[in-house]
């Protein structure tokens, strides 16, 4: 009988370890595969604002973080980038992405054409209005981010000289000309 329960609790253990290596395998797995962005709905509603977004103009955004990469939808590329500015934000994302303006209509952006985030260049201060008010124009290349600015007013960003001072203070750019 001893010897039937220490088989039994050996073949029980082997079994919790194999559940655990397969489900650190899942994870890693999940924590490894790329995102691809997911096209906006109407019933989707801003992570930042809860202002449903389907329907209002200007780029919107989207992020995905953490492990299980949750998707956060934005109504526009400002309340993204606010969002994804803060601290506790930034190393917990994996992915963002945002209307490729250069490719979309102003007033219907096309989900077609979102791009990665970090990649693209914004145009802050422009006369565009998005969702709430001033929003950040986003565009895959330089070149249509500055025809875009030379239309618009507004002047051109990478989205690593994007700070918190320059997307809450976005008057502050748009009488400059672009260089």
């Amino acid at each position: 009988m001893l010897h039937t329960t220490i088989r039994y609790t050996k073949a029980l253990s082997a079994v919790f370890a194999l559940t655990l290596f397969l489900t650190g395998c899942k994870e890693d797995a999940v924590a490894n595969k790329p995102v691809t962005p997911i096209a906006f709905e109407p019933s989707d509603e801003c992570h930042v604002c809860g202002m449903a977004m389907y329907g209002f103009p200007g780029p919107k955004g989207e992020a995905f973080e953490g492990r299980e990469k949750i998707a956060r939808k934005f109504c526009s590329t400002r309340d993204l980038m606010a969002w994804y500015l803060q601290p506790e934000n930034t190393p917990n994302t994996y992915e963002i992405f945002v209307h490729d303006m250069g490719r979309s209509d102003w007033n219907r952006p096309d989900d077609a054409h979102l791009i990665d985030a970090r990649k693209a260049v914004f145009v802050v201060g422009s006369n565009q209005q998005g969702a709430m008010g001033p929003t950040l124009a986003s565009f895959a290349d330089q070149p249509a981010a500055q025809t875009f600015a030379k239309a618009h007013g507004g002047k051109v960003f990478t989205f690593d000289e994007l700070t918190l001072d320059v997307i809450t203070h976005p008057t502050q750019f748009a009488n400059t000309p672009s260089p």
